[in-house]
């Protein structure tokens, strides 16, 4: 039982996350010195501030960042990754825990983390790993992916001093509600750089009390594509790690585990369409005009209340989905696991799946 449920687990979340499975062989595995070293020396990213187009992580260090996040909740928590650069993509080998004093808003790095980073790159080194520090991650604990002001300038000083460098991000909770790992990783601009595209940012389901914060700062970083691989050795130590919690994995519930971040969904979304009705206009009736005779003013604030319903139904589209998904997957369990021997069905089990969809 343990075996097939570890395994089962371990190819769901290979499937759901897209990880590319590659030859150890493959070029991604090896360390160049010498190449790295010619690399660093012309750092043609200091010409082109779109340079790096992707962000690649091995499925290993995927994990440890994600039960890292995880561990953490309600706080957020921070570490770093060691990697190098192949073409324009920044490739992540492996990752680390820091010993970091965090809250609900921020995280704060040390003397004591500044000297373990040292300590550890340097016995990293020792056993074999020879790539070196390429960027941070932390979590925002139920508010998405992004870089807040602290972020941003945290990055910021990153890449003026240690580039190249990138920041990834991990929301532990959306992690647990979606059943795959809420993800972004990011690359600041220049300071006094405009991007040419600053006002094409794809929607995300900010809470109320962040979304100030993820506006104001949008455009002074863009995004990265992540991609995760592993290699048929990952895939066994991988399968190493899943029988070790193969018991989490079939008993945790996300809607018991993650329910207060539920909860502070449905409160997020009660807020944000309060505010939206206040500016929707009365019941009287209003005289039609064309488009061609209303003011820009008015065009404008019409196009604005429409936005705001419009991402309310969206919050509440994605929130319903995510406690289906979890009914849906509790109704499973329950039919699988607590049959008794003899036990006669009272009811298919197409019959309970629709009616859990019916509830979600």
């Amino acid at each position: 039982m343990a075996s097939s449920s570890s395994k089962v687990a371990l190819q769901t979340f290979s499937l759901v996350n897209d990880i590319k499975e590659i030859s150890p062989q493959d070029e991604i595995f090896q360390y160049d010195h010498e190449a790295n070293k010619a690399l660093l020396n012309e750092a043609p990213w200091t010409k082109d501030p779109h340079y790096f187009k992707s962000c690649k992580i091995s499925a290993v260090a995927l994990v440890k960042m994600v039960i890292h996040a995880r561990s953490g909740v309600p706080y957020e928590i921070m570490g770093l990754m060691q990697g190098k650069v192949v073409g324009k993509s920044l490739v992540i080998m492996d990752s680390f825990a820091l010993p970091v004093q965090g809250t609900e808003t921020r995280v704060n790095a040390g003397n004591e983390a500044s000297e373990y980073m040292v300590q550890y790159q340097a016995e990293s080194e020792k056993v074999g790993r020879l790539e070196h520090l390429i960027g941070w991650y932390h979590s925002h604990p139920g508010y998405g992916c992004w870089l807040s002001g602290i972020d941003v300038s945290t990055q910021l000083t990153n890449q003026k001093f240690q580039d190249p460098f990138v920041a990834v991000v991990i929301d532990p909770n959306r992690t647990i509600s979606a059943g795959r790992v809420d993800i972004g990783a990011f690359r600041t601009y220049p300071e006094n750089y405009t991007p040419p595209d600053a006002a094409t940012n794809e929607y995300q389901s900010i809470p109320l009390s962040k979304i100030e914060d993820f506006g104001v700062h949008a455009n002074q970083y863009y995004q990265l594509e992540v991609q995760v691989f592993k290699s048929t050795l990952d895939t066994e130590l991988l399968g190493l790690l899943w029988n070790k919690y193969w018991v989490n994995t079939l008993s945790q519930s996300p809607l018991i585990s993650n329910r207060a971040y539920a909860a502070s969904q449905l409160q997020d979304l009660h807020q944000k369409l309060r505010k939206a009705a206040t500016n929707v206009p009365g019941t009287k009736p209003v005289i039609p005009s064309l488009p061609s005779q209303e003011k820009p003013a008015q065009q404008a604030a019409k196009k604005k209340d429409d936005s705001q319903l419009d991402k309310a139904v969206k919050d509440g589209s994605k929130i319903a989905i995510e406690a289906q998904h979890g009914l849906i997957s509790q109704v499973i369990k329950d039919i699988i696991f607590s049959r008794r021997p003899g036990q006669v069905d009272s009811k298919p089990v197409e019959g309970v799946i629709d009616t859990a969809m019916a509830v979600g």
